[in-house]
């Protein structure tokens, strides 16, 4: 399994690209805000990925210990489902 992490904030270190969504088989963002910017830029490309939207506050910094912790629970379960 591969991941890639991406930004969908305009100052973001790395934003998400259309390759990134040609890539994927599946997104999880961690606010509903993430999900709508990305059908908004991407609108044909999302239409056809599973966007999980994980219920995390985006209030993090990058590694966070916390936020490490929650993907970790988090991630995984969603994962499964697939």
């Amino acid at each position: 399994m591969s991941t890639r992490s991406a930004g969908t904030s305009p100052n973001a270190r790395r934003r998400i690209s259309e390759d990134d969504l040609r890539w994927a088989d599946v997104l999880m963002v961690m606010e509903h805000k993430h999900r709508d910017r990305i059908v908004a830029a991407f609108p044909d490309l999302a239409e056809l990925l599973l966007i999980h939207v994980l219920d995390i506050p985006d209030e993090y910094r990058e590694m966070d210990p916390e936020l490490v912790e929650l993907l970790t629970l988090v991630v995984p379960t969603l994962l499964h489902q697939e």
